[in-house]
This record gives structure tokens, C-alpha cells and sequence, in this order.
């Protein structure tokens, strides 16, 4: 055996209180795995502890970035890092829930006007907002058809240092919708959806 490589569940990304479950393999001169029993170590045991060294089972503890380490014999893989959050509560919006656009003449897609207000919304953990989470912000046009739009500056955003993500709808092709339900979702790093979310907001189109 050469190496030893490592696999970690959800970008090896957990909030405060969950379990991880890696994975790892032993590898031979030619890159294949062989069997093996591999065994695990945390290097920073104050925010990730291993409960099972022959699983990798883990529990997450504190707020941080603590390291795993692999092993087989003498052999020892890289330490891994361990992103812990703090567990998120909820999601709600921080701002207008509604708005009006008004496009002025109906085909112009170049003036500001066409762009929503800021569609805001604020993940929380405890009493404090959350940074660093990603909210994806989705889009159903009424009526269907050919429209095609964009969000600004982009369709994921991550909160900032008070937990606030801000995205803006503009329609980017004719024809011009008569409302869009905009969907923000705040998930947990193991994809879940946080109470509140998604949060939810109506722009209107008008002449």
C-alpha cells in the first residue's frame, strides 16, 4: 500500500450536533484499492471527536474547522478538514415579500426598471444571524412561455457576516411576464431545508 484516500459525505460540511460518516480506501502502487482495514483519528478532538475509529463515525462539536485523519499500519492518509456550523434555526425574509415592476415601454429590456427590488432574506442561528450559508434562488414565471430571466448577481448567494443574502429578478428576454414566484432556499449542509425555507416572494410586471 501507497496511500490512502479519503471521502467525505456533503463536502465534509455539518452543523453543530450531526454525525459524519466518511469513507476511505487503501491504494496500491497501481492506484487500485485493495482490502483494508482503515482506522480513524481526529486532530482536533475539541470540535470533531470520533466515536468509532474502525467506521469514521463523528460528531461534530464546536464551531470551527477540525481535521480527520485516515490510517492503515504506518501508513496515514492527509488530515481532511471538518467544516462545523452553527446549527441554523430558520429562514425567513428580511424585507418586502412583494413587488411591482414597472417596464416602460413593455419590449425594453435595457432600462433599470426591469429589475426587482432586493429580494432579502436572513438565516438565523440562535439569535444571531448565520454567514457563510448559500441561499439558491429560484423562479416560476406566470404565464409560462418564452421568457428568460437572471438573478443578480447570481442564482446562489451566501449570507453575509449578519446572515443576509440579497438576489434581484430581471426578465431577460421578451416577452414580459405578468408575475414571477421567486423561491429562496436555505438548506443544511446535508441538503435539508431549514424551518421557513423556502422563503417566498411575488414580483409583478406591469406596462
Amino acid at each position: 500500500m501507497v496511500a490512502v484516500e479519503v471521502f467525505f459525505p456533503d463536502s465534509g460540511r455539518l452543523e453543530i450536533g450531526d454525525t459524519l460518516y466518511p469513507s476511505a480506501r487503501a491504494l496500491n502502487g497501481h492506484g487500485d484499492s485493495v482490502a483494508a482495514q482503515v482506522f480513524w483519528t481526529s486532530l482536533d478532538t475539541g470540535i470533531v471527536a470520533v466515536v468509532d475509529s474502525a467506521t469514521g463515525e463523528t460528531r461534530s462539536k464546536a464551531v470551527g474547522t477540525g481535521r480527520l485523519q485516515a490510517r492503515f499500519g504506518g501508513l496515514r492518509s492527509n488530515p481532511e478538514n471538518v467544516f462545523v456550523f452553527a446549527r441554523l434555526d430558520s429562514a425567513r425574509a428580511a424585507g418586502a415579500t412583494r413587488d411591482t415592476v414597472v417596464v416602460t415601454p413593455p419590449d425594453s429590456l435595457t432600462k433599470a426598471d426591469s429589475l426587482s427590488d432586493s429580494l432579502i432574506v436572513k438565516a438565523w442561528a440562535g439569535i444571531s444571524g448565520a454567514p457563510g450559508r448559500p441561499v439558491v434562488y429560484t423562479a416560476a414565471i406566470y404565464p409560462p412561455g418564452a421568457t428568460t430571466f437572471k438573478f443578480v448577481p447570481k442564482a446562489t448567494v451566501l449570507t453575509d457576516a449578519n446572515g443576509i443574502a440579497v438576489a434581484r429578478f430581471k426578465f431577460t428576454a421578451a416577452p414580459v411576464p405578468d408575475s414571477v414566484v421567486v423561491s429562496a432556499a436555505v438548506k443544511r449542509p446535508n441538503g435539508s431545508d431549514v424551518p421557513g425555507s423556502p422563503v417566498r416572494f411575488v414580483v409583478e410586471f406591469r406596462p
